[in-house]
């Protein structure tokens, strides 16, 4: 049952459309027109990223994305979510060097991510960190409170070392939620991430809203590049407002 859902879960990432809080059309690429439609409350939170403020304003930004399989489209990095996050927030923040590197944790748990902290906080020196994680957990039916431990040991050492952070939760996907349970894993990082006040991307709730207005088909078991690079460049932009509102930027700041 495992091996089945694993298959599933690599076919390919999700697709489907958000809404931003300007609520302008979004550009997927030169000929496409994407409305990227979603409730504003969930491109909102009440956790703040002061050091990001503070950043924005010295006119640089080093973000770094700690991801998995699904931060990817094969052969086309740059249309995956992190490139398309970073070149919405240089659209947003004109005047700011804004830099987002990735670092894949292929099938690696929380736990096993956590490891690699440390030396990653040393080398690429982020103010923020956006760290994707949940998907690889409950696949292995890893216990919660295990999960749950790891989260409190991961944002514990980023916070450490000096970074601001943001949880990503994974995604949904209605051909795998009859084989994996995915609640437990999405309440112990709501839990945790009140727990230690940062901010929660609710990938996993974006995506259902989209699965429920049906504006794609997520149960299809085939998802060609050209769908994938649209919900990743939804994505990257749904990314960018949540984290302009965390950061509390305003007008001024942007363009």
């Amino acid at each position: 049952m495992k091996s089945r859902a694993w298959a599933m879960l690599g076919l390919g990432v999700l697709s489907g459309a958000l809404y931003l809080a300007a609520g302008a059309p979004l550009r997927a690429d030169d000929n496409t027109v994407q409305s990227c439609d979603l409730p504003a409350y969930l491109l909102t939170t009440e956790s703040a990223l002061p050091k990001v403020a503070e950043k924005v304003k010295s006119g640089h930004l080093d973000i770094l994305v700690i991801g998995s399989r699904s931060s990817t489209i094969n052969g086309s990095e740059a249309s995956a979510y992190p490139a398309r996050f970073q070149a919405a927030l240089r659209e947003k923040l004109p005047a700011v060097e804004v830099n987002v590197s990735v670092d894949i944790q292929v099938k690696k748990t929380a736990e096993e991510t956590v490891g690699s902290f440390v030396k990653l906080m040393e080398d690429k020196k982020p103010t923020l960190v956006v760290w994707q994680t949940g998907t690889v957990d409950a696949m292995r039916s890893i216990d919660p409170d295990e999960f749950r431990a790891a989260l409190d040991e991961g944002v514990v050492a980023l916070q450490n070392a000096g970074a601001e952070l943001i949880l990503m939760n994974p995604q949904y996907s209605p051909r795998t939620e009859t084989m994996v349970s995915v609640p437990p894993y999405l309440d112990s990082m709501r839990v945790v991430a009140q727990k230690y006040d940062v901010p929660l991307f609710d990938r996993f709730a974006i995506m259902h809203q989209w699965s429920d207005a049906g504006d794609f088909d997520l149960f299809s078991a085939v998802h060609g590049v050209e769908l994938a690079k649209r919900v990743h460049d939804c994505l990257g932009r749904a990314l960018s407002a949540f984290v302009i509102d965390a950061a509390h930027l305003g007008p001024a700041q942007q363009n």
